[in-house]
């Protein structure tokens, strides 16, 4: 628990504003799901790319096991709520 405490996560404020203007505008148009969708792949995005734990010294992507179970779950996690979404009916 203490390592999900200790972490410190830097997100630029132009990409917290782009989602928050992405999500209001897809909100106000009555397209939950999709605004649902967007905030998943803009945390997915913030927790792989800017996390510091994934990067060397010299600031490049390290790629291992651990790295591709996390962009595995991720895209099917993506996959199967997009699949879940377009197969449930609206009423």
């Amino acid at each position: 628990m203490e390592a999900l405490l200790d972490t410190q996560l830097a997100v630029p404020l132009s990409q917290v504003a782009l989602l928050l203007g992405l999500s209001t505008v897809i909100l106000l148009f009555g397209r939950v799901k999709l605004a649902l969708i967007i905030n998943y792949c803009f945390t997915f995005y913030w927790g792989f790319f800017l996390n510091p734990s994934f990067r060397s010294d010299l600031g490049e992507l390290m790629l291992n096991t651990y790295t591709y179970v996390y962009i595995g779950v991720g895209l099917i996690i993506i996959v199967l709520a997009l699949i879940g979404f377009l197969s449930s009916k609206s009423n």
